[in-house]
This record gives C-alpha cells, sequence and structure tokens, in this order.
C-alpha cells in the first residue's frame, strides 16, 4: 500500500484501507452504481473487506479513497496506475450515487492524473467506459483525453458483457 495523500478544492485522496469497509459498502452494494462497473453488487461487508485487503498489498496500481473535506464522508474511489501493454497510465473511478453530477469525478481524475504526471513523468493516459455511461464519457474529455475507438468490456464473473467506449490523451494542466 502507498502512502501518498493528494489534496484538491473539495478533496482529499488518500489510500483505502480494510477500515474503509463500511463507507465503500454504501456504493458498491448499490445496483445504479455496480451496473457500469466490472463487479457486481457487493452483498456483504466481508466482501468488500476482502476486496479492501487485495488493495492493500496492490502494487501495481496506486488506489486512493475520495474524502469529502466539507464533511470527513468517503464518498468514491479510484485508482490510477501503468499499463505495460500500451505505455499508457490507466485510470478508473467510482462515487455513491448521491455524489454524481457534482464534478467529484472530474475533479479526483486530474488529481490522480496530476499526481502519476508529477511524481512519475506519465504522460500518455487512457480510460475506458461501459457505453451506455456517457457521464463517465464526459468525465474522461474533461480531463484532455478523447474517444480513440470501442472495445468490450465484461463483469468479473462473466455475466454480463457490454461495448465499450476508449478514450486516450496526453497529460496537460
Amino acid at each position: 500500500m502507498h502512502d501518498f495523500v493528494i489534496e484538491t478544492e473539495r478533496l482529499m485522496l488518500r489510500p483505502l484501507t480494510v477500515s474503509d469497509a463500511e463507507a465503500v459498502y454504501q456504493w458498491v452494494s448499490d445496483e445504479r452504481v455496480a451496473r457500469y462497473m466490472v463487479y457486481t453488487v457487493y452483498s456483504t461487508i466481508e466482501q468488500v473487506r476482502e476486496w479492501l485487503k487485495f488493495v492493500e498489498t496492490d502494487d501495481s496500481t496506486y488506489n486512493f479513497g475520495f474524502v469529502r473535506k466539507s464533511d470527513g464522508l468517503l464518498i468514491g474511489s479510484g485508482d490510477v496506475g501503468p499499463d505495460r501493454k500500451n505505455g499508457c497510465w490507466g485510470f478508473g473511478y467510482n462515487f455513491r450515487y448521491d455524489c454524481w453530477g457534482q464534478g467529484y469525478a472530474t475533479e479526483a481524475v486530474r488529481a490522480m492524473m496530476k499526481f502519476a504526471h508529477e511524481r512519475f513523468g506519465a504522460e500518455k493516459f487512457f480510460s475506458s467506459h461501459a457505453e451506455p455511461n456517457k457521464a463517465s464519457g464526459r468525465v474522461m474529455e474533461k480531463c484532455g483525453l478523447r474517444f480513440c475507438g470501442y472495445g468490450e468490456f465484461s463483469k468479473l464473473d462473466g455475466s454480463c458483457k457490454m461495448r465499450s467506449m476508449e478514450y486516450e490523451g496526453e497529460y496537460s494542466e
């Protein structure tokens, strides 16, 4: 687990830990949030704890919890990390449903991109989203990425496959 903390105007991005399980459960157990994510809806806090144990030991990406500074509430999570296959840095994110549409995703993604650029020299970034999730496409565009093609995305358990929209771009402030 890394120990990096990033501060934005409204958010504190900090490492996720197993002690975050109850807060994380608020969004990973919500069908509206999980609909476009690779994971299926979590049905128990123990499942979340198991995932967070993995996150704590994962050294392939930098996982962050997104804490709203105004009230200290953990409202989402995301990660950024290198993808050796395409030479870019990838990122992902998700938020509590009641925090959608308030600019938090754009703020968090920009902060993660800046972190990767300043700390590791990352220049090129990519991400993708399930095609129906147009709001994520807007986040990616606001962060300087452009649509580059279609792919396929499926739930980790194989229960659902969807076409994805892929985005790439270079870091710019």
